[in-house]
């Protein structure tokens, strides 16, 4: 935890460069893509939320319907 502080100090004074990996995708797009979900299960009934909800819950625990 020390070693990451220190990492963390280093990069704002400037000591050493911030070399995090690029996804590729713009701050725009990250933010609106987390939204998305969200925004799906608002627009649908709750009757094709449960029918959604019952298909992952049998495909998590391995049950046959």
């Amino acid at each position: 935890m020390i070693g990451n502080a220190v990492r963390v100090m280093r990069i704002a004074t400037g000591e050493e460069a911030d070399d995090t990996p690029d996804d590729g995708k713009s701050a725009a797009a990250k933010e609106l893509g987390s939204k998305g979900g969200k925004k799906r299960a608002a627009n649908m009934s709750p009757e094709r939320r449960a029918e959604i909800a019952k298909k992952a819950a049998a495909k998590r625990w391995g049950k046959a319907e």
